[in-house]
């Protein structure tokens, strides 16, 4: 890999990393002074609309109908219900680095799907897979989602969601460049607004100055910044690659929780996220380390 590739791959895994990691604190604070899906509109709408006007004042055209209407889709896969959910978790109590812990899956869910849309799967990434559930099983038998079932299923289904939109993101046709970007971040917006509408959402009183804080953070870092990242690498490695953040970004976001929010893990907790991280790792790290001798098929990457 040429150092013109190299660098930026180096710098949207770092911001998927570091800054994804963040933002499971962020919404935390987030949500003590905002209804969770008007926060998550806010967040991507606020971005969106930034984003794209930078687009069309620095002379970028709106893409043709079909890469429009895929990149809104997997927006409404990957923020809306993806990230979505896990503002509504966080707001009924679920602690920011058990949130994180369970979206550690997102690349067991992948490969699962990758498998559905003919990606060979081999029996190491089937057992990373099989770890990877037990470690969710082990995190929802004590602690804290054990009390919050509901929490728990919210979280589990915008994995499931971001998994399928990361997969199907790498197959469909996007429009190119930020724009893609641009397009899911204010599709995610909209419906989250919608959302927000038809449930009854309101604000009670202004949000403090650390909720507008953290939406602020969320939308120029946890947006902006990581959300293109994030395009960048579906669109330029496999979905195991892409989804690798997964199994940082609990660390990150634990010792945020637990260092500031004054979060805590149970024992079993501890347990479950390192055999969650395990599994990640025997996943994504998979193919690296073992490569196949013959795969089915040349693998095509878009240059």
């Amino acid at each position: 890999m040429h150092s013109r590739q190299l660098l930026p791959l180096i710098g949207a895994l770092f911001a998927l990393y570091i800054i994804w990691g963040s933002t499971y604190f962020a919404i935390s604070i987030g949500v003590e002074s905002w209804p969770p899906m008007m926060m998550a509109g806010v967040r991507f709408l606020s971005a969106g609309v930034l984003l794209m006007a930078y687009l069309l004042l620095t002379g970028h055209k709106l893409p043709a109908r079909r890469p429009m209407l895929n990149a809104a889709l997997i927006g409404v896969l990957l923020l809306a219900i993806g990230n979505g959910f896990v503002t509504i978790a966080e707001h009924q109590h679920v602690a920011s680095g058990i949130a994180a812990v369970m979206v550690a899956t997102v690349p067991l869910f992948a490969l699962c799907f990758s498998y559905l849309f003919g990606i060979k799967t081999r029996k190491l990434e089937w057992l990373g897979i099989a770890i990877g559930l037990a470690g969710i099983v082990l995190l929802n038998s004590g602690g804290n989602l054990s009390g919050n079932p509901w929490g728990a299923i919210l979280i589990l289904i915008g994995s499931l969601s971001w998994a399928f939109g990361s997969v199907y993101g790498s197959r469909i046709e996007l429009p190119g460049g930020m724009m893609a970007g641009a397009v899911e971040m204010l599709a995610a917006g909209m419906v989250l607004m919608c959302g927000s509408w038809l449930s009854g959402e309101k604000l009670t009183q202004m949000p403090t100055l650390s909720g507008f804080l953290a939406v602020g953070y969320l939308a120029i870092f946890g947006s902006l910044i990581a959300i293109n990242a994030y395009m960048y690498l579906i669109r330029n490695v496999s979905p195991a690659v892409a989804t690798s953040y997964a199994y940082v970004n609990p660390v990150v976001a634990v010792v945020l929780g637990t260092s500031f929010g004054g979060e805590w893990l149970s024992p079993v907790e501890w347990l479950a996220l390192g055999i969650i991280i395990f599994a990640v790792v025997l996943v994504t790290l998979g193919k690296t380390l073992f490569p196949m001798r013959a795969p089915a098929t040349p693998c095509q990457s878009e240059k």
